[in-house]
């Protein structure tokens, strides 16, 4: 049975997105390059990227509603079904996993009564496992719109999603302040985040992830005592004594320790 087609965006959403589109393409010598924005703004009109959304699309750029729908369909940014004002994603990639991501995942969908790629039944929030967010240092890592929350547990877990239900203030570890799934879509498609003060506290990486360019630069890091995942500090280590984190100084090789070269192995294994 032949596909009904899309319908359109009312006349006053159409006029205000259309407006917005030409200042997207006019950023680009080639308006086709102008997708992967248009696709965010008009994941900001609806909090996902519809049938509506694709053709919009495509009539801006003059592409064939199947080349947007490759796009569209290939980036897991943009989600093709509604979701929840929240989108929290768990880390279940190898370190995060190790260190507590599959336990944070297993928990959350208990607690919010959904399955991956779910939204709770009051629509703040779906969730989904994700893979790597390149923030390893800090595992294991739960997003939320994108911005990170990091070294979190089940129960950590649980009281932020509690909090984004009942619309309490929630800070990002680090990162832009938090927003809504569709103001984030916004910001996605090249529109300036208008909210006070959200540029200056922005912020940067942590410390952990600046650990390589410092020693980079030859200054000397602090040492940092390491100890067992959810535990204090014990009584002050001896001199000598401390365990550091092999982020928190180099380690001895054949560069840095002229006596000890590693050089080739000959045929005979010698």
């Amino acid at each position: 049975m032949p596909q009904l087609p899309a319908p359109d965006f009312p006349a006053d959403v159409r006029a205000r997105l259309e407006a917005d589109a030409k200042e997207v393409i006019a950023r680009y010598p080639d308006s086709r390059s102008a997708l992967l924005p248009l696709l965010h703004l008009v994941q900001s009109e609806e909090g996902h990227v519809s049938r509506t959304g694709m053709r919009f699309c495509a009539e801006m750029l003059d592409l064939t509603t199947a080349e947007v729908t490759a796009v569209a369909t290939f980036y897991t940014m943009y989600r093709r079904k509604p979701s929840g004002d929240y989108q929290v994603g768990v880390c279940t990639n190898t370190l995060c996993a190790v260190m507590g991501g599959d336990a944070i995942f297993d928990e959350l969908k208990r607690h919010l009564g959904v399955g991956n790629d779910e939204t709770t039944t009051d629509g703040k929030v779906t969730l989904e496992h994700i893979e790597c967010n390149a923030a390893c240092d800090f595992a294991p890592v739960v997003m939320v719109n994108w911005e990170f929350f990091d070294n979190q547990t089940p129960e950590s877990a649980k009281r932020l999603v509690d909090d984004l239900r009942a619309g309490r203030p929630v800070e990002p570890t680090r990162g832009a302040p938090l927003c809504t799934y569709k103001e984030t879509a916004r910001i996605l498609a090249g529109f300036p985040d208008e909210r006070p003060g959200a540029v200056a506290a922005s912020g940067g990486a942590g410390p952990a992830s600046l650990v390589g360019l410092r020693l980079a630069k030859g200054e000397a890091p602090h040492p940092r005592v390491v100890h067992p995942r959810g535990e204090g500090p014990r009584d002050e280590p001896q001199p000598g004594a401390q365990h550091l984190s092999s982020h928190d100084a180099p380690q001895q090789t054949s560069a840095s320790d002229p006596a000890h070269p590693a050089g080739p192995v000959d045929e005979e294994g010698e």
